[in-house]
């Protein structure tokens, strides 16, 4: 076994450098939530006004001009967030409709899986804010079946000896340049595998999302606390090959939403494994990312990037936002950092709520997102940026009950 391999999880996270919470955070926020409520009220007026359009299609992943076009849910990563979004409203305001559009857009869920347009570990982002966000709302046993089909095909993307899911590619081909690849992402579709296991009560769901919630600390982690975008094994001998980006803006930089999904995912992990481990790793994260996200609390796009143009990405800004309020769930409650995390979460969602919301003429939520930056694609609405800002909205000022 590699050391890597051999080292406990507390060994590994202890070797990750603490940046610290920065002194801003210390003092309480004066963000109200009768100010968050009020843009919660806004989002869902706007969700509501969308039904018709996304009643048999969704929004694309990006806008364009601040507009979402629309796309099928045969490919992309990204269709359940509309999904979501109504899940969201039908949660808030207890209106049929939401849950009508919700329910009517299960179908094509059901048809991915059966047209086998399932190669990727995004399955865990598909079919949690579809399936076992209707499962968990509504207790439809159709729901949890289709859920538990999508883990099936998830547990399939897994190598045994590095420990991790493959994120892209395909499984039998030794040559593609994807092979043994993990990404930061990854940590978000981890829940669909710890949910599964609670579904069914099979442990080996929850011990492959585990497993490979310990590789990102081995390896998607570095020592300063920021994190590669992706991170390359051997799928035979489990050795590490190194660590590349592919929406980041160079291999040694440190893309911001790539940070904010181990925040999120992280602080999750440590939920579903018990292993307080987790969470003390994610508040390490969390402290990097505050320590260098702007001072309105929403980050560049990546925190190495040239500023000419200052390119942002208020989708991270909206991740880190629910990463630093479940961070506060899952730390002990007499700990130090605790407020100062539901300080950040506060004032990062105000900062959107006021400055980064989009007018009457665009179809989204969020302005200023940045999906493929070294594409062009930014300074746009984020279908994932709208569906976590109303979430981290919803946890701000409701009682919610957790998707993921």
């Amino acid at each position: 076994m590699l050391e890597a391999m051999t080292r406990t999880l507390t060994t590994l996270v202890s070797g990750v450098a603490d940046p610290g919470v920065p002194d801003r955070y210390d003092t309480p926020t004066d963000v109200t939530k009768a100010e968050l409520d009020r843009a919660l009220t806004a989002a869902i007026d706007r969700i509501g006004d969308n039904l018709d359009t996304f009643s048999d299609c969704f929004p694309a992943a990006s806008s364009d001009d601040l507009v979402y076009g629309t796309v099928d849910n045969m490919g992309g990563w990204t269709t359940s967030f509309w999904t979501g979004l109504c899940w969201l409203a039908y949660e808030v305001t207890g209106e049929a409709r939401f849950r009508k559009a919700a329910e009517a857009q299960l179908k094509t869920f059901e048809r991915r899986l059966d047209e086998g347009l399932v190669d990727t570990h995004d399955l865990g982002f598909l079919y949690t804010l579809s399936a076992i966000a209707s499962h968990r709302l509504t207790d439809n046993e159709q729901y949890r079946t289709v859920a538990i089909r999508a883990a099936d095909l998830l547990v399939d993307r897994y190598w045994e000896a590095p420990g991790l899911l493959q994120a892209w590619g395909p499984m039998d081909d030794p040559d593609d340049e994807n092979r043994g690849r993990m990404i930061a992402d990854t940590m978000m579709n981890l829940p669909l595998l710890f949910w599964a296991s609670e579904a069914t009560d099979d442990p080996s769901y929850a011990e492959i999302a585990a497993s490979h919630a310990r590789a990102n600390v081995a390896h998607i982690v570095r020592d300063d606390a920021s994190t590669f975008h992706t991170f390359t094994c051997d799928v035979e001998t489990g050795e590490p090959l190194g660590g590349e980006t592919a929406q980041g803006h160079a291999d040694d930089s440190c893309w911001s939403r790539g940070q904010t999904w181990v925040i999120y995912g992280g602080a999750l992990a440590a939920d579903y494994t018990g292993e307080g481990a987790h969470a003390s790793l994610a508040a390490k994260v969390a402290d990097y990312y505050l320590t260098h996200v702007e001072d309105d609390h929403v980050p560049l796009w990546d925190f190495d990037a040239p500023t000419d143009p200052e390119i942002r990405d208020s989708s991270a800004a909206a991740i880190a936002a629910c990463g630093l309020d479940e961070l506060t769930r899952q730390l002990p409650t007499a700990d130090e950092r605790v407020p100062a995390y539901r300080t950040a979460a506060l004032e990062t969602l105000g900062s959107l709520a006021a400055d980064y919301t989009t007018g009457e003429d665009s179809n989204g939520l969020l302005k200023a997102g940045a999906y493929h930056p070294t594409d062009d694609d930014y300074d746009e609405c984020t279908i994932w940026g709208d569906y976590f800002y109303v979430e981290g909205l919803v946890r701000a000022t409701r009682q919610h009950t957790r998707f993921w």
